[in-house]
């Protein structure tokens, strides 16, 4: 489960419903100030468990560097809402889902090209929406994601998730994970509104979207031929330690897909949240190499 750093929006940022032709998603949304050279569009997705306050440490950097950054919530994640329904989290689904907002941010830019960047499930959801659609994105990054299914360790911890959220309400099995990790639940309690945050985001979001995500992670074949096939370039970071995927395959499935390989100094699984400054530096420097010139295009608002 990813930690954000702090939950309070940068001056640059707002938070709103972002409408699209596959309904409305909640995200934050920061944007370059009028000093700063408009170079290009994030649209950042979030992992397993996450949303979009994971790279609320982001924005603000990626702003400063020219970049409009919107996190999103998926479908049945903390603040969008989502249907009782397992089927209507099918990567299929979400892929379609990540299609639409990056449609909706370029016409409302008025410029083609958004970089793409998923977060661990994340970044499975957008490989597969580039896998059907690469035509709406510049570049692809993916970040502590591996190119199939989680650890062994991790698949039996998320089997087991899977079978209590079939049979408890979220807040008896919120209440289980709580006892079961409880160095980091003392942890949270330390942070100002952390362990209050974590706890509405987890009975916010939907269960079905939980248990049919989770078997994802558990099933998810290994595509990287696939993705290496797409003319699109990609940048696939990590920390130096993550327990979803080892780190020497993710350094392979780079090797393979021929990408920008980071692993960011000090970081785990969320680079985003523990190393937000050397994150933001390692993505500004692999997207400046794809960008056309600032001010290309129309200027953003």
């Amino acid at each position: 489960m990813s930690r954000p750093p702090f939950l309070t929006l940068p001056a640059c940022a707002s938070a709103y419903r972002l409408a699209t032709a596959r309904g409305e998603f909640a995200v934050h949304d920061a944007r370059p100030g009028p000093a700063s050279p408009r170079r290009g569009t994030v649209l950042l997705v979030p992992g397993f468990t996450g949303s979009k306050e994971d790279f609320i440490a982001l924005l603000e950097p990626l702003a400063a560097a020219g970049y409009r950054a919107v996190a999103v919530d998926g479908r049945g994640q903390h603040e969008t809402p989502g249907p009782r329904d397992e089927a209507a989290y099918a990567q299929d689904e979400l892929a379609r889902d990540v299609l639409a907002q990056a449609a909706a941010l370029t016409a409302e830019d008025g410029r083609p090209g958004i970089h793409l960047l998923g977060h661990s499930l994340g970044g499975l959801i957008t490989r597969a929406a580039v896998l059907a659609d690469a035509s709406p994105f510049r570049s692809l990054t993916v970040m502590s994601s591996g190119a199939g299914s989680i650890s062994a360790t991790q698949q039996a911890r998320t089997r087991e998730l899977i079978q209590a959220l079939a049979v408890l309400d979220m807040e008896s099995v919120w209440r289980e994970m709580q006892r079961r990790d409880a160095e980091n639940a003392a942890a949270d309690g330390k942070a100002p509104g952390l362990a209050d945050f974590l706890h509405r985001r987890w009975t916010t979001t939907v269960p079905e979207q939980l248990m049919a995500t989770g078997r994802q992670l558990i099933e998810e074949p290994d595509r990287t031929a696939e993705l290496a096939a797409v003319p699109l370039p990609k940048h696939v970071i990590s920390g130096v330690l993550d327990y979803a995927w080892p780190v020497p395959r993710i350094t392979e499935m780079a090797k393979e897909l021929s990408a920008h390989r980071t692993i960011v100094s000090g970081a785990g699984h969320s680079p985003n949240a523990e190393r937000p400054a050397e994150t933001a530096e390692a993505l500004v420097g692999f997207w400046r190499t794809t960008d056309p010139e600032p001010g290309a295009g129309r200027a953003e608002a």
